[in-house]
Protein backbone atom coordinates (compact mmCIF):
# COMPACT_ATOMS: atom_id res chain seq x y z
CA UNK A 1 0.00 0.00 0.00
CA UNK A 2 1.18 3.53 -0.65
CA UNK A 3 2.74 5.37 2.29
CA UNK A 4 0.24 6.97 4.62
CA UNK A 5 -2.84 5.36 3.12
CA UNK A 6 -3.09 2.66 5.79
CA UNK A 7 -2.90 5.26 8.53
CA UNK A 8 -5.47 7.49 6.81
CA UNK A 9 -7.86 4.58 6.33
CA UNK A 10 -7.44 3.40 9.92
CA UNK A 11 -8.03 6.90 11.34
CA UNK A 12 -10.95 7.88 9.10
CA UNK A 13 -12.76 4.63 8.31
CA UNK A 14 -15.28 4.85 11.17
CA UNK A 15 -16.14 8.46 10.37
CA UNK A 16 -16.49 7.72 6.64
CA UNK A 17 -18.76 4.77 7.43
CA UNK A 18 -20.93 6.87 9.78
CA UNK A 19 -21.15 9.60 7.14
CA UNK A 20 -22.09 7.15 4.39
CA UNK A 21 -24.59 5.35 6.64
CA UNK A 22 -26.29 8.61 7.56
CA UNK A 23 -26.54 9.53 3.89
CA UNK A 24 -27.67 6.16 2.52
CA UNK A 25 -29.81 5.07 5.50
CA UNK A 26 -28.42 1.60 4.85
CA UNK A 27 -25.25 0.42 6.57
CA UNK A 28 -24.56 -2.31 4.03
CA UNK A 29 -24.78 0.06 1.10
CA UNK A 30 -22.64 2.51 3.07
CA UNK A 31 -20.00 -0.18 3.55
CA UNK A 32 -20.03 -0.92 -0.19
CA UNK A 33 -19.67 2.76 -1.04
CA UNK A 34 -16.81 3.38 1.39
CA UNK A 35 -15.03 0.22 0.26
CA UNK A 36 -15.31 1.27 -3.39
CA UNK A 37 -14.11 4.79 -2.64
CA UNK A 38 -11.16 3.66 -0.51
CA UNK A 39 -10.07 1.22 -3.20
CA UNK A 40 -10.05 4.05 -5.76
CA UNK A 41 -8.37 6.44 -3.30
CA UNK A 42 -5.63 3.93 -2.57
CA UNK A 43 -4.55 3.88 -6.21
CA UNK A 44 -4.41 7.69 -6.32
CA UNK A 45 -3.15 8.18 -2.77
CA UNK A 46 0.04 10.16 -3.53
CA UNK A 47 -2.03 12.77 -5.39
CA UNK A 48 -4.79 12.82 -2.75
CA UNK A 49 -2.33 12.99 0.17
CA UNK A 50 -0.70 16.06 -1.39
CA UNK A 51 -3.98 18.00 -1.21
CA UNK A 52 -4.76 20.51 1.54
CA UNK A 53 -7.59 18.38 2.94
CA UNK A 54 -7.40 14.73 1.85
CA UNK A 55 -10.29 13.72 4.13
CA UNK A 56 -12.63 16.26 2.54
CA UNK A 57 -11.65 15.02 -0.91
CA UNK A 58 -12.36 11.41 0.07
CA UNK A 59 -15.65 12.51 1.66
CA UNK A 60 -16.58 14.15 -1.64
CA UNK A 61 -15.72 10.87 -3.37
CA UNK A 62 -18.13 9.08 -0.98
CA UNK A 63 -20.84 11.64 -1.73
CA UNK A 64 -20.33 11.32 -5.48
CA UNK A 65 -20.38 7.54 -5.30
CA UNK A 66 -23.64 7.71 -3.36
CA UNK A 67 -25.16 10.07 -5.90
CA UNK A 68 -24.07 7.97 -8.87
CA UNK A 69 -26.46 6.00 -11.03
CA UNK A 70 -24.97 2.63 -10.08
CA UNK A 71 -25.71 3.24 -6.42
CA UNK A 72 -29.26 4.40 -7.16
CA UNK A 73 -29.92 1.10 -8.87
CA UNK A 74 -28.26 -0.89 -6.08
CA UNK A 75 -30.36 0.95 -3.49
CA UNK A 76 -33.56 0.14 -5.41
CA UNK A 77 -32.56 -3.53 -5.62
CA UNK A 78 -31.81 -3.64 -1.88
CA UNK A 79 -35.10 -1.88 -1.04
CA UNK A 80 -37.15 -4.30 -3.15
CA UNK A 81 -35.44 -7.36 -1.64
CA UNK A 82 -35.92 -5.91 1.88
CA UNK A 83 -39.63 -5.32 1.15
CA UNK A 84 -39.96 -8.95 0.05
CA UNK A 85 -38.27 -10.16 3.24
CA UNK A 86 -40.47 -7.94 5.40
CA UNK A 87 -43.63 -9.39 3.88
CA UNK A 88 -42.42 -12.87 4.78
CA UNK A 89 -41.38 -11.99 8.33
CA UNK A 90 -42.09 -8.70 10.03
CA UNK A 91 -38.95 -6.82 11.09
CA UNK A 92 -37.87 -7.07 14.71
CA UNK A 93 -37.66 -3.62 16.25
CA UNK A 94 -34.89 -2.57 18.57
CA UNK A 95 -36.37 -2.25 22.07
CA UNK A 96 -34.35 0.86 22.86
CA UNK A 97 -36.32 4.04 22.23
CA UNK A 98 -33.29 5.88 20.94
CA UNK A 99 -32.67 3.25 18.29
CA UNK A 100 -36.34 3.24 17.28
CA UNK A 101 -36.34 7.02 16.90
CA UNK A 102 -33.16 6.87 14.83
CA UNK A 103 -34.62 4.18 12.61
CA UNK A 104 -37.83 6.17 12.14
CA UNK A 105 -35.87 9.25 11.17
CA UNK A 106 -33.74 7.25 8.75
CA UNK A 107 -36.90 5.92 7.13
CA UNK A 108 -38.25 9.45 6.69
CA UNK A 109 -34.93 10.70 5.35
CA UNK A 110 -34.64 7.72 2.99
CA UNK A 111 -37.58 8.94 0.89
CA UNK A 112 -35.93 12.30 0.19
CA UNK A 113 -34.28 12.90 -3.18
CA UNK A 114 -30.59 12.07 -3.06
CA UNK A 115 -29.20 15.60 -3.20
CA UNK A 116 -31.61 16.80 -0.52
CA UNK A 117 -30.60 13.89 1.68
CA UNK A 118 -26.91 14.57 1.08
CA UNK A 119 -27.38 18.27 1.90
CA UNK A 120 -29.18 17.41 5.18
CA UNK A 121 -26.51 14.95 6.23
CA UNK A 122 -23.74 17.40 5.44
CA UNK A 123 -25.50 20.20 7.36
CA UNK A 124 -26.81 18.42 10.43
CA UNK A 125 -24.58 15.35 10.71
CA UNK A 126 -21.28 16.74 9.47
CA UNK A 127 -21.98 20.36 10.59
CA UNK A 128 -20.88 21.84 7.26
CA UNK A 129 -21.54 25.39 6.12
CA UNK A 130 -23.49 26.23 2.96
CA UNK A 131 -20.21 26.91 1.18
CA UNK A 132 -18.73 23.56 2.21
CA UNK A 133 -21.90 21.72 1.18
CA UNK A 134 -21.95 23.56 -2.15
CA UNK A 135 -18.34 22.51 -2.71
CA UNK A 136 -19.09 18.85 -1.97
CA UNK A 137 -22.30 18.75 -4.03
CA UNK A 138 -20.83 20.98 -6.75
CA UNK A 139 -23.67 23.46 -6.78
CA UNK A 140 -24.33 27.00 -5.61
CA UNK A 141 -24.98 27.98 -2.00
CA UNK A 142 -28.50 29.03 -3.01
CA UNK A 143 -29.13 25.54 -4.34
CA UNK A 144 -27.88 24.09 -1.05
CA UNK A 145 -30.32 26.25 0.89
CA UNK A 146 -33.09 25.20 -1.49
CA UNK A 147 -32.26 21.49 -1.04
CA UNK A 148 -32.27 21.85 2.75
CA UNK A 149 -35.46 23.91 2.81
CA UNK A 150 -37.34 21.43 0.62
CA UNK A 151 -36.04 18.45 2.59
CA UNK A 152 -37.09 19.97 5.91
CA UNK A 153 -40.52 20.82 4.49
CA UNK A 154 -40.94 17.20 3.36
CA UNK A 155 -39.86 15.91 6.78
CA UNK A 156 -42.26 18.28 8.59
CA UNK A 157 -45.11 17.12 6.35
CA UNK A 158 -44.22 13.49 7.07
CA UNK A 159 -44.22 14.23 10.81
CA UNK A 160 -47.71 15.79 10.58
CA UNK A 161 -48.99 12.75 8.68
CA UNK A 162 -47.52 10.43 11.33
CA UNK A 163 -49.23 12.43 14.09
CA UNK A 164 -52.60 12.06 12.36
CA UNK A 165 -52.16 8.31 11.98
Amino acid sequence: MPDGFEQFAAERLDRLLRYATAMTCDRYLAQDIVQEVLARAQHRWPKIAAMDAPYLYVKRMVTNEYLSWRRRRAARDIASSRATLETLTPPVHDPAVQHAERDAMRARIAVLPRKQRAALVLRYYEDCTDAEIADVLRCTEATVRSHISRALKTLRTADRVMEVL
